[in-house]
């Protein structure tokens, strides 16, 4: 991956987590405040998956940077690598259940059911970027196997020249 690619996912990664905290610090409590004729479970509710949601997000965005780092160090094929994209696997397949209990709490108000369609869809096409994500990870594992097999065979090499 060129470093102009890598600079270029940087920002957009510091732009998207400054936007998630102008999110938790401004519009939530707008959020909190706008919903004050509603009851008291369905207010909090609402707010916790609106928080929730952005900090998915938020852990999302460290453990891509953190891979990101790996791959500018050319030491992204390691073992250790498994523990991020393992918490990004959870960070979006949490996403995708406070997506559908976002549909969920919607369902039952004034919101239309197109709306909470659309909402239900969002939720598992989150699933589906989980289940993609642990695709990826298998072709990882694969990827740091082959090279763990090279390594080996060349040392082999070495030592019978």
């Amino acid at each position: 991956m060129g470093k102009a690619t890598i600079l270029t996912l940087r920002i957009i990664i510091v732009l998207a987590v400054l936007g998630s905290l102008l999110v938790q610090t401004v519009i939530v409590p707008l959020l909190w405040y706008d919903l004050e004729g509603e009851a008291l479970w369905g207010r909090i509710a609402f707010v916790t998956i609106a928080v929730l949601g952005v900090a998915t997000m938020q852990v999302f965005a460290i453990c891509v940077w953190q891979l990101l780092t790996r791959v500018s160090r050319g030491s992204v094929f390691s073992v250790s690598t498994f523990r991020y994209v393992d918490v990004i696997i959870g960070s979006i397949a949490t996403a995708a259940v406070l997506t559908f209990a976002l549909a969920v709490l919607l369902a039952p108000g004034d919101v239309a059911p197109g709306v909470v369609g659309l909402i239900c869809g969002a939720a598992l096409v989150l699933g589906g970027m989980a289940l993609l994500v642990v695709v990826m990870k298998a072709l990882l594992r694969q990827a740091i196997e082959r090279d763990n097999e090279a390594r080996t065979l060349r040392s082999e090499l070495d030592e019978v020249i």
